[in-house]
């Protein structure tokens, strides 16, 4: 184990010029309440707005003709990256899908042995079909369609992503690719998920560190394993509160803890990047909440007073501004205004 960590923790260091964050993790607490959260870890605005989605829906995988088609099923909150892509979001069923970051992705060749989906839209997909982890996953291992990247925004390099997936009932899901083939993590133990190296080697860095024990020490860097040796002992190590509210209060300090400092710069990390804003989703109550960290506060969408029936629910947006430095307070689902839906940023037609 000694030995394979320090291999590791050495690959690390190599990449840490690349670094870029994101932590995701899920809570299972008292009396079957389940609570995913994540942080959003860029070097810049990723123009992050909140949107809400009916039921009903009609979209395809924007790669061209030979995209994936589907009409959804289920209405969802989601957090925009650009208002080109779905980075986030809980589903009105309780589901909730993250993507984050993984340098190490390798997507499959997409040719016509099956239609292609934008990886702009990949979570998207996800929220829009299902309504538990296991009907994801046995969806997803059927392979219905082949991921495609682009660029991201603004730069020269592709988007590298990977896929995390939680139900209301505490099940759990990662999803990469690796070496172009799909590898899927599903168990409901896979509470944490962050960056690099690839969630095999998490595993193995991360058992390393619970043999050390958290109490006596844990690793404090802003580098992606370390952030995921601290969530998973935090999450687990909090008490499991009867009182929601008080649950969401220590996932909302676990998410903080695994954050990284706005506007840190670290020598000979460059492109290390800040934790930009944060969601938490109380899969049972069915509670969205967002915080900006250039606000005073925290705020939240109920999807169970949303109308997302396909009669006449509403694509609506709520605009966050530049840096998400816009302040809203409590319940800000009636803050919401009727917008036309983004498109997913794909391949050209």
């Amino acid at each position: 184990m000694r030995t394979l960590v320090i291999a590791l923790v050495g690959a690390l260091a190599a990449s840490s010029s690349i670094a870029l964050g994101c932590t995701r993790l899920v809570y299972l607490g008292a009396n079957g309440q389940v609570v995913t959260a994540r942080s959003m870890d860029w070097r810049s605005d990723v123009a992050t707005n909140l949107w809400i989605f009916p039921r009903g829906m009609k979209r395809n995988g924007e790669v061209g003709p030979n995209s994936v088609q589907w009409t959804s099923k289920y209405g969802s909150v989601i957090a925009s990256g650009y208002d080109i892509a779905t980075t986030d979001g809980l589903n009105e069923a309780g589901l909730v899908a993250n993507v984050l970051w993984l340098v190490e992705s390798e997507y499959p060749k997409f040719d016509s042995s099956r239609p292609g989906l934008t990886i702009a839209a990949w979570a998207q997909y996800v929220l829009d079909n299902f309504r538990t982890v296991r009907e994801a996953v046995d969806a997803l291992q059927e392979e219905p369609f082949t991921i495609v990247t682009d660029n991201v925004p603004g730069e020269k390099r592709l988007a590298t992503l990977h896929l995390s997936i939680s139900d209301a009932t505490g099940d759990s899901a990662i999803v990469e690719y690796i070496g172009g083939k799909q590898v899927i993590h599903h168990d409901r133990k896979y509470q944490v998920m962050t960056n690099s190296p690839i969630f095999d080697e998490q595993l193995a860095l991360n058992a390393y560190w619970k043999q050390i024990g958290g109490t006596a020490m844990l690793p404090g860097t802003n580098r992606a394993a370390d952030r995921f040796a601290r969530a998973s002992f935090y999450v687990n190590a909090i008490p499991k509160d009867e009182d929601p509210n008080r649950a969401v209060a220590s996932v909302f300090s676990v998410i903080r803890n695994a954050s990284v400092p706005f506007g840190i710069t670290t020598q000979n990390e460059p492109n290390i990047s800040s934790t930009r804003w944060r969601t938490v989703a109380d899969h049972q109550r069915k509670l969205y909440f967002f915080e900006s960290v250039l606000t005073p506060n925290v705020f939240w969408v109920d999807l169970r007073t949303i109308d997302f029936s396909l009669e006449t629910g509403k694509v609506k947006k709520l605009d966050l501004g530049p840096d998400q430095a816009r302040t809203f307070s409590g319940d800000a689902t009636k803050s919401f205004q009727e917008a036309e839906p983004f498109k997913f940023l794909g391949l050209p037609m």
